[in-house]
């Protein structure tokens, strides 16, 4: 333990919210999503709007709105984000520059789970694949700002405040954040605070049961800075109470969670070093009883209780070599995962499906940006190490034989396994008379998480797959690798402008559910006995496969005159296995937007039509079922009352229309509105108020 320690353009304006293209450098691989009033984004061409529109509570509803993006809806603070097909941990994140592990098995506490939409700043998505230096993602990254009181321009100390306050209708729910602090230019000291509390969603049918959710969180920062060096320090706790989860067997009772951060940087002659030091600790509990109908008999009570510990470093240095921008560095991620299970009714019940496995990664990356003649390009290495290890499980004397057969079957087995792997990047983009043009060539990998390599009981615990199977790990998994190719071209007009990208991924060794074996439905292994008495006769394994992932995407404009424009975003995207005759599982169905804008200096409305097709291409391995396509109809206005004063307002789903969201999973909370084992359906209409004060 002595080494853990270290162990445009636009999206969609939604009449207030923004994804500006970017200039022709290397920002023009990712999305910037400016979700305050703040104005100070090196990276953006302008800034036409300052707030999002908080249709949900997820701040990850935000991030579905960019072309290739989606939401998995999971519960009302659960919900991953799918770019590209790809979702889960295949999609890298980071808060404030910090990667930290989620802490429950079925990711009820997903990356942006601690993000609240009254405190984030900034939203910045990487068109396609991530930079090396970012950090290890399949697909896609995610880079989240939180508010902060940045240092100021003079000696003297200024005084500096955000306040935002959102209600909603379909949950009444209501958010209050606050951030305030004083700085001067070399010294910045702030502290932030959100509390926010939803009841159940309404819908056209009724109420969806367990969807209420209850969060706080409360920070501080402290910044100084002497010649050429920064130094930052940061703390937040976290704590999500109530919340329901009805895609799963559990609601979460509580998550509680401590971040710490520190970040320096210095200038050394003509290179820029940058260290940061994280550490996030998660307590998770979660029940099947507490916050919905409980089961019939105590004897079916279950209590989950999971943690997860986190220890990040992280050195890069940045200069200039052979007319261009060289950077390199190192990071090591030092994790460890504990789940159990037990009965409150019954203390001699405990299982511990994750015992204690520590996941430890050291990895080092180089880059090199440079120019040639016209164009501009980028070639990267990065290498991976990964560590993994699980410790010895125990069952209770209340728990029946079985289950203790294979809980010696896996301390008698190999719990550790350790592999290397090898990221590469090439692109290129040029502007030309036409637009800027950009093309990437890639080899990224995922490492399998605790659950899929080490979960040895039968249950469903699924890191957020809400497929009603029960799943097992296997600890021979590799690493996932594909082989990513993208083209895209950013076109501007005198007054349109249009960004559209084709990719394919070809994934090697993808991690899905497959057949335990070869006599699905025959209970014929103590494991699928087990699985039967937790209930599915026919349990899947994560297995390695081979699957793809190809589509296109793309946003668009049109400036109809000084105030009037239109705008929307394209969003088709295919997951097919290639082993067998099969598509993946909960990939998103095609989705075409149309907003029709009014713009003033001080204020703004739209109406925007949203429009997603029948989506057919199933999982039989999941056993997916088919959603319809729908139409929505969505009006929203913005209106800058005085400086630092802005009010904006909307209606999600003005005709209260009732529908199916593919990426959301199926009802297992009895007592609702909402039939067991249907689609959880979208919300109904929806207003949302939305005030904002800053300086």
């Amino acid at each position: 333990m002595n080494m853990r320690i270290f162990q445009t353009g636009a999206l969609l304006l939604m009449g207030i919210l923004e994804t500006f293209p970017a200039a022709a450098d290397e920002s023009i691989f990712s999305d910037i999503i400016v979700v305050t009033a703040r104005r100070d984004l090196p990276q953006s061409i302008a800034v036409q709007a300052d707030e999002s529109t908080p249709f949900a509570a997820d701040t990850a509803a935000m991030v579905a709105r960019l072309p290739g993006a989606a939401l998995v809806g999971n519960g009302s603070l659960s919900g991953q984000i799918q770019y590209r097909g790809a979702f889960g941990f295949r999609v890298g994140t980071r808060i404030n520059g910090q990667a930290f592990h989620s802490g429950g098995p079925n990711l009820m506490d997903p990356p942006m789970h601690y993000a609240p939409p009254t405190l984030v700043e900034t939203i910045e998505v990487s068109r396609g694949v991530a930079p090396l230096a970012f950090g290890p993602s399949l697909v896609g990254g995610v880079e989240t700002r939180l508010k902060q009181i940045p240092f100021g321009a003079t000696p003297a100390f200024e005084t500096g405040y955000d306040l935002t306050l959102i209600g909603r209708s379909a949950d009444n729910s209501h958010a209050v954040g606050m951030v305030g602090g004083v700085a001067n230019q070399d010294l910045r000291t702030f502290g932030y605070y959100s509390t926010e509390k939803g009841s159940d969603q309404r819908y056209p049918g009724g109420k969806i049961a367990n969807t209420f959710h209850d969060r706080q969180v409360i920070g501080a920062g402290l910044g100084f800075r002497r010649a050429d060096s920064t130094w930052a320090f940061e703390v937040r706790r976290q704590e999500s109470g109530a919340t329901g989860n009805p895609p799963f067997a559990m609601d979460i009772a509580y998550v509680e969670t401590d971040f710490a951060h520190a970040r320096y940087e210095t200038e050394l002659g003509q290179t820029t070093l940058r260290v940061s030091l994280g550490y996030s600790d998660v307590g998770h509990g979660m029940n099947n009883f507490g916050l919905r109908p409980p089961p019939v008999s105590p004897i079916r009570f279950r209590q989950t209780i999971a943690t997860a510990r986190t220890w990040s470093l992280k050195l890069d240095l940045e200069t200039d070599l052979a007319r261009g921008d060289l950077e390199y560095g190192v990071d090591v991620e030092l994790a460890d995962h504990k789940v159990q299970i037990g009965n409150p009714s019954n203390l001699d019940f405990l299982v511990q499906p994750i015992p204690g496995a520590e996941q430890d990664r050291t990895g080092g990356y180089l880059n090199w940006r440079s120019r040639a003649g016209a164009g501009h390009y980028e070639i990267g290495l990065r290498v991976d190490h990964y560590q993994d290890q699980s410790g010895t499980t125990r069952t209770g004397s209340a728990v029946p034989a079985m289950p203790g057969m294979l809980a010696m079957a896996f301390n008698n087995g190999d719990r550790d396994w350790q592999d290397t792997t090898v990221d590469l990047l090439a692109r290129y983009w040029q502007t030309s008379d036409l637009g800027t043009w950009r093309v990437s060539l890639a080899r990224k990998n995922r490492a399998p998480t605790y659950l899929e390599r080490f979960g040895w009981l039968p249950i469903a615990a699924s890191a957020g797959l809400a497929d009603g199977n029960n799943y097992l790990g296997d600890i021979q998994l590799d690493a996932e690798t594909a082989w990513i190719a993208e083209m895209g071209i950013d076109i501007a007009g005198g007054r349109w402008w249009l960004r559209p990208a084709v990719y394919y991924h070809q994934v090697d060794d993808y991690i899905q559910g497959v057949a335990f074996d070869t006599t699905p439905g025959v209970a014929d292994s103590a494991v699928e006995m087990v699985s039967m008495m937790n209930g599915d006769m026919t349990p899947l394994r994560f297995g390695n496969v081979d699957a793809r992932m190809f589509g296109l995407d793309a946003d668009y404009g049109w400036q109809l005159d000084g105030h009037w424009r239109l705008e929307g975003v394209l969003s088709v995207v295919r997951g097919e296995r290639r082993d067998i005759d099969d598509d993946l599982y909960r990939i998103s169905p095609d989705r075409l937007s149309l907003a029709l804008v009014y713009d003033r200096s001080n204020w703004s409305v739209q109406t925007e039509v949203v429009g997603v097709r029948r989506q057919s291409r199933l999982s039989a391995t999941n056993s997916e079922q088919e959603t319809p396509g729908f139409a929505l109809v969505n009006v929203t206005a913005g209106w800058q009352l005085a400086e630092g004063l802005r009010m904006s307002a909307g209606i999600e789903n003005l005709l209260d229309r009732e529908y199916e969201q593919h990426l959301s999973g199926y009802n297992r909370v009895a007592d609702s509105d909402v039939p067991l084992g249907s689609r959880l359906p979208g919300v109904g209409r929806n207003l949302f108020v939305r005030m904002s004060l800053h300086r």
